[in-house]
């Protein structure tokens, strides 16, 4: 499944025997194996959709690199499509467990399928003003999202090196915002949803923008919104790609 573009591979470890099947995996290996886009299946990732006790479901997600991240927007998304389409969890609102807490879900409708989903992201903590030597721009925002990130706004929109999360940011007008992502651990990605919430909230708190911001990434677009409780909400699309087995 992906989101814009920022594709994973999910495994549904709801089955007891796929469980305890993992249970016994070297995962950031597998990881590793899926993700190769030339001699496996080639995603930005691997996402595990686990049960979990206090919740609908937990998960546990892998960059390509087999570094364990905290939370992924793109991904969390798809993991309620699946819940809800599957018949594993048919609810409308779903929380789901990850590293970075419990992130709550509302799913949009249409004939039983799962069209747009809109994630409770959490309150941003926001550092300003960090500067960096030896960089253009040489000023960025230290946004943790569940997950660290560093927002540099900037004109044009230049390339980074991989292994960390950051985003380069232009500002069209205070309701639009162009990025682009680099993950750690997977590189440059079509989009990034938590990248996506840190760049808003980094902008809104600047006042570069509105407190609802479309945010144009290379995969397509995502709303963003922070309400007066400093909550970040974030909405878009999950689409799945294909279903298969896979040799390990």
């Amino acid at each position: 499944m992906h989101g814009l573009g920022n594709d994973y591979v999910f495994i549904d470890a709801f089955p007891p025997e796929t469980n305890a099947l993992l249970t016994q995996t070297d995962l950031p290996a597998l990881a590793r194996a899926v993700s190769d886009r030339h001699r496996g299946i080639g995603s930005d990732g691997l996402v595990l959709i686990l049960p979990d006790k206090d919740t609908d479901a937990r998960m546990r997600i892998f960059n390509a690199d087999g570094s364990e991240a905290e939370m992924c927007g793109n991904a969390i998304r798809c993991v309620g499509k699946y819940l809800y389409e599957s018949g594993t969890c048919p609810r409308a609102h779903l929380r789901i467990a990850t590293l970075a807490g419990i992130r709550e879900l509302d799913l949009q409708l249409q004939d039983e399928r799962v069209t747009q989903v809109t994630v409770k992201m959490g309150i941003p903590h926001i550092e300003k003003d960090i500067f960096l030597p030896h960089t253009c721009p040489q000023i960025y925002y230290k946004v943790n999202m569940g997950n660290p990130h560093a927002v540099f706004f900037c004109e044009p929109l230049p390339r980074w090196p991989e292994n960390t999360n950051v985003e380069f940011v232009h500002v069209r007008n205070n309701k639009e915002l162009d990025v682009r992502v680099i993950e750690r651990g997977s590189g440059e990605t079509m989009a990034c949803g938590t990248g996506a919430c840190a760049s808003a909230a980094a902008a809104i708190s600047n006042g570069l923008t509105d407190r609802t911001v479309t945010v144009h990434l290379p995969g397509g677009d995502l709303l963003i919104r922070q309400d007066a409780d400093g909550e970040i909400y974030m909405t878009g699309t999950a689409t799945e790609a294909f279903r298969g087995e896979y040799k390990f």
